[in-house]
């Protein structure tokens, strides 16, 4: 079974990555499939019978074609959902609140303001105005450019929506 892989692989891989269409995924189960196949199929590690690689390259194409078909039979339902993620101990929760506390920290003092006293402790415009000591309109205004801001800086930093 090495000395097949050893032999074939390469050119496996390569023909697998082809018929997916560049599907690296999909490819690497193209080979496994094929090769757990030819293990389980004794006859084709005895080269006497024709050539080891042709056959090889034909269950590709089969394993391949038969993905193809099954995903056309069974197409992927997309909702409006998101995915449910995998971790549910809040660390991604905790990550994010990390990275917006740290640009936060680099927005200017009024645009800092007016976001924790909006957003983060509940204040209306009108009682943010109050406590701040300036104009309704004014609040607004510095919200709308604070989370412009505060998005190009998490944009900097990679982070996206």
């Amino acid at each position: 079974m090495r000395a097949l892989h050893d032999e074939h692989a390469a050119a496996l891989w390569s023909y697998a990555l082809h018929l997916t269409s560049g599907d690296r995924v999909r490819a690497e189960d193209v080979v496994q499939e094929t090769l757990l196949r030819a293990w389980r199929n004794a006859k084709v590690l005895d080269q006497t019978e024709g050539s080891a690689r042709g056959w090889l390259f034909t269950v590709a194409r089969r394993i391949a074609i038969d993905d193809w078909r099954a995903a056309e039979a069974h197409p992927e339902v997309v909702t409006g959902q998101p995915p449910e993620t995998a971790v549910t101990d809040g660390t991604e929760r905790a990550v994010q609140g990390w990275l917006v506390a740290e640009a936060l920290g680099e927005l200017s003092p009024r645009h800092r303001d007016v976001l924790v006293l909006c957003y983060f402790q509940g204040y209306s415009v009108a009682d943010a105005a109050k406590r701040l000591g300036v104009a309704e309109g004014t609040i607004k205004s510095r919200t709308h450019y604070a989370l412009r801001a505060l998005r190009l800086i998490l944009e900097e930093r990679g982070v996206t929506q």
